[in-house]
């Protein structure tokens, strides 16, 4: 089932842009709260903030002040009556989902209840039936927030168990005033924006970055450089590449210093070993690749638009039909490739492949 809720935003889901609806539901949900919830929404779009906050709310013995040494604790993660639960491999297995059975058993700390976060659910297929035996037999006191993007057919039944609340990407515009907000140029917030689909965390990086808007116009200029020979594809394919790439750095850094902060942590309590380094490093490597693939997706989204551009154009010129229809099968290729990105383990043949049957669509400048 899906809540809706009207009520105002307060300071407490501060950190959460752009999903009013799913804000005032959470607010209410906390006065009454059931045993399990499903926060559905991609990476970026606010489920993880959103699930401090809802933390806080059930925590807190005001429902959420958002000013009490509660509230600061599980809007910081440190509050022991709140647990995120990330996956330690590729895939949320069944190892995650016995070490999630047994944390629900244990007795709160210091609240009358504590609530699990469970990050990458869409990601437990194989660990489905061992999840939903935790999920639907509560133990008292305890409260489920599972963070799924998706709910693939293994994982209907665990959703059906759930308060499900949505979280759809992010509107542009609302991502495009927040880094206004935040003091970024209003032309470069629109570009960034467009690059971010949705996702504040990617625009938060992008906006870092300061070679973005190239690539962005790397990707646009695409139209316009290909010539329909293979060799200009596989070179152009191999730049767009080797932009992704680079547009990792930024992440790579911030990893970086992360774990040069747990190493000094370490360090300064007398530890020899780094505690927990196998898994930051696990994580940050899952990170840095999903950005990379999320670069690609995102360049493929201005590649796009540029030829939908062109095809306003010639819907507005009164061009002849062949070279609309060419400029359409253009944005379907592309939107099949995007389609496919997750599961091709080739990106170099991929969009080389993408770029040479674009050589037939239209060739100037978007």
């Amino acid at each position: 089932m899906t809540i809706t809720d009207e009520h105002p935003v307060a300071a407490l889901f501060a950190e959460v842009v752009g999903q009013g609806p799913a804000v005032s539901a959470l607010r209410s949900a906390a006065r009454h709260p059931v045993h399990a919830y499903l926060f559905l929404g991609a990476e970026g779009s606010g489920t993880r903030p959103a699930a401090r906050a809802f933390a806080a709310a059930l925590l807190c013995p005001a429902g959420g002040c958002g000013a009490c040494d509660i509230c600061r604790r599980a809007l910081a993660g440190t509050h022991p009556d709140l647990v995120v639960v990330e996956r330690t491999g590729a895939a949320l297995g069944v190892d995650d989902a016995r070490r999630l059975a047994l944390l629900a058993q244990r007795r709160p700390f210091e609240a009358d209840r504590q609530v699990l976060v469970v990050t990458d659910v869409h990601l437990a297929v194989r660990s489905a039936p061992a999840l939903l035996k935790t999920v639907e037999e509560p133990p008292p006191g305890t409260v489920f927030v599972l963070l799924c993007e998706s709910v693939p057919p293994e994982l209907v039944t665990i959703a059906s168990r759930c308060v499900e609340v949505r979280f759809p990407p992010i509107a542009p515009g609302v991502v495009e005033a927040w880094l206004v907000a935040r003091g970024v140029d209003p032309d470069r917030a629109a570009v960034l924006a467009e690059g971010s689909s949705g996702d504040l965390d990617r625009a938060r990086l992008l906006a870092e970055d300061e070679s973005f808007v190239a690539r962005h116009d790397l990707w646009r200029s695409v139209p316009g450089r290909l010539s329909g020979e293979g060799s200009v594809a596989a070179a152009l394919a191999r730049d767009l590449l080797a932009a992704a790439e680079a547009a990792v750095a930024p992440l790579r850094e911030q990893h970086a210093e992360a774990l040069a902060g747990l190493a000094a942590e370490s360090e300064s309590l007398g530890e020899r070993t780094i505690p927990g380094r196998r898994e930051l490093l696990e994580r940050q490597h899952r990170e840095e690749r999903r950005w990379r693939t999320d670069e690609i997706r995102s360049g493929l989204g201005v590649l796009a638009r540029a030829y939908r551009d062109r095809l306003a154009h010639l819907l507005g010129t009164g061009a002849g039909g062949e070279e609309i229809e060419r400029c359409r099968a253009a944005c379907d290729a592309i939107t099949q490739t995007a389609a496919s990105l997750e599961r091709n383990p080739n990106e170099s043949l991929m969009l080389e492949s993408l770029l040479v049957r674009l050589s037939g669509a239209p060739q100037g400048r978007a």
